[in-house]
């Protein structure tokens, strides 16, 4: 059972939600809340696999509620998708920084919501090639200093390679049939990256390969 904590000020848009998330047999909505400082409590008490948190709140806004969440030891489980109104650009990059797994437009078609969900709660980054795109721009207009990027030099060349695929949007069991490795081998190598990078989840091990400079948009 996938547990879901919604977090948005606007009730009709929690109740729209919650609508299409009742009537899946895999997923329980355990809790709402109308603020991020709300949903940080009742993410600590019900400790569910999706936290789904509106970017515009008062109180606390999404990112910086996405952000606790990520610092917070207790809630390493919880896995946060970023919703909004609004479009990708002012956002995307902050949300995935704070420590976001996905990102997600309100006006997604409901099977593409419930899709979303399910990708979220296996631990896997909500990266559309838009949002890539994105992320692609930002380290073309901006790139880091080369003293301050991160390097790689504990990852072997199979979890290099397997980075670098994670990057490229793939799923595990995609980067198995393009290693030629067992899905299991292709998670483990995943699982290690982030392990000695130090990433919460795929989204951040995304932005770390950029930042990095292991993926360009030449490779991607």
């Amino acid at each position: 059972m996938i547990r879901v904590l919604l977090v948005d000020d606007q009730p009709l848009i929690r109740s729209g939600f919650r609508a299409f998330l009742d009537l899946e047999d895999d997923i329980e909505v355990v809790a709402e809340a109308a603020n991020g400082q709300e949903g940080l409590e009742l993410a600590a008490e019900h400790l569910p696999d999706i936290a789904l948190i509106d970017i515009q709140m008062p109180v606390l806004d999404g990112i910086e509620t996405t952000r606790r969440i990520a610092a917070a030891p207790a809630l390493a489980g919880v896995h946060v998708v970023i919703l909004t109104n609004y479009g990708l650009d002012e956002y995307v990059f902050d949300a995935l920084s704070a420590g976001a797994a996905g990102f997600l437009v309100k006006d997604i078609e409901p099977e593409d919501f419930l899709h979303a969900v399910r990708v979220a709660a296996r631990g896997d980054a909500l990266l559309a090639p838009s949002i890539t795109r994105k992320l692609i721009n930002r380290y073309v207009s901006q790139p880091l200093p080369s003293a301050t990027r991160p390097t790689l030099e504990e990852l072997t060349g199979r979890e290099r390679e397997a980075v670098v695929l994670v990057a490229q949007g793939l799923s595990n069991d995609e980067i198995a049939d393009r290693m030629v490795i067992s899905p299991l081998t292709a998670k483990t190598h995943v699982n290690r990256s982030m392990t000695k990078l130090h990433t919460r989840d795929r989204a951040q091990l995304v932005i770390l390969a950029y930042e990095s400079g292991l993926i360009t948009p030449r490779n991607s």
